[in-house]
């Protein structure tokens, strides 16, 4: 009895099993290697497609060109050649035969270059614009002998082959259902003239691959909405790999902490410094401590110039006792104070009354006023 080994088949991923959806982040970084839900099954049935439409209505035309050409060419191998012993120069052939060839390119540029607007507009609206020269990069991983077993046992190359049984298949009915009727009149096409036999077998094939290239439209929808679905499950994460992408784009909180601890520390200490310079300062008496500043060279209201709650306030007390600040205990102004100005900020005019009376205060103590 075999077994297998399923893990073999597993998708590996950091963190465990991939059940999150990917997010924008990895969709952009995945289409900037070029890896995009895309059906070449779509670009292949309409460019099929688009070439027997041109061929029933223009390869009369085309046949017409190819046999002027013919018949030119021939024309013009006893003008342009000498003949010895019966033979053709080697150089004169190339001359002639470059001629053809060019004559037949500028024959068959068009078809050719309306397949190549139809591979271009069916990969825009597939995917939309974006070039990209990332899956032109060799890519060393790719010999790795164990990952090139997991892609011919892998879920991909059974679908590929589901895909290519289905394609044989529905071209053979297709073939064997239009033909069935016309044996009989392919078989006597030796009793018409040799226009009659081309055309009747130039219409017999375009109709054919007309009925073919419809039918194929419906495997390459099919197949475009698998790649859909296999993109998106290819494309999905662990929940670590959501996390340390959250982390690569908003920052390590453990990092983002300490900046934050940095920058408190640093305003702590610049407003400890600015301390000294204070009129006054407003307390609660012991969980707020705000302190004023009035300067009218500097500023046309009170500034609030340090503040703290429970120990910083409590620090701000014991440096404005060291530098003989007085300090004023006022409640509500301290609790007002606190809660709606920032350091750095005038007083509000709805408190400039309330201030005022305190830095009056102040100054009549120090004998200012």
């Amino acid at each position: 009895m075999i077994r297998y080994n399923l893990q073999f088949f597993a998708k590996e991923g950091m963190g465990g099993e991939k059940t999150e959806p990917a997010t924008q982040k990895k969709l952009n970084d995945a289409r900037k290697k070029g890896q995009v839900a895309k059906s070449r099954e779509i670009t292949n049935g309409l460019e099929l497609l688009a070439l027997f439409l041109i061929l029933k209505f223009w390869v009369g035309n085309m046949g017409v060109q190819f046999l002027e050409i013919f018949q030119a060419m021939y024309n013009r191998i006893p003008d342009v050649t000498v003949f010895w012993k019966n033979t053709l120069p080697e150089q004169d052939i190339s001359i002639i035969f470059r001629q053809m060839l060019l004559s037949v390119l500028m024959i068959i540029a068009p078809i050719l270059l309306i397949g190549y607007l139809i591979a271009f507009v069916t990969d825009v609206a597939q995917v939309k614009w974006k070039p990209s020269l990332e899956p032109m990069k060799p890519k060393f991983n790719k010999l790795n002998p164990i990952s090139g077993f997991k892609k011919i046992f892998s879920v991909n190359a059974l679908v590929e082959l589901v895909k290519s049984i289905a394609k044989i298949g529905l071209i053979g009915y297709i073939c064997y259902t239009y033909l069935k009727d016309k044996w009989p009149i392919l078989f006597n096409l030796y009793d018409v003239t040799l226009m009659q036999a081309l055309q009747l077998a130039a219409n017999t094939v375009t109709d054919l691959g007309i009925r073919i290239a419809v039918f194929y439209m419906l495997i390459a929808f099919a197949d475009f909405a698998y790649q859909k679905i296999k993109f998106a499950n290819d494309m999905k994460m662990t929940k670590q790999e959501v996390k340390e992408e959250f982390k690569q784009q908003e920052g390590d909180p453990q990092i983002k902490g300490k900046i934050r601890q940095k920058m408190s520390e640093t305003s702590m200490r610049r407003m400890m410094q600015s301390l000294p310079q204070a009129d006054v300062v407003i307390t609660n008496p012991t969980h707020y401590a705000v302190a004023i500043k009035y300067d009218p060279q500097v500023a046309d209201a009170p500034l609030v110039i340090a503040k703290g709650e429970d120990y910083l306030a409590a620090r701000i007390k014991e440096v404005a006792k060291e530098n003989k600040i007085e300090i004023v205990e006022n409640k509500p102004l301290a609790r007002m104070l606190y809660a709606n100005v920032d350091i750095g900020q005038s007083v509000p005019p709805e408190l400039y009354q309330a201030v005022a009376d305190v830095l009056a205060f102040v100054y009549h103590l120090q004998g200012k006023v």
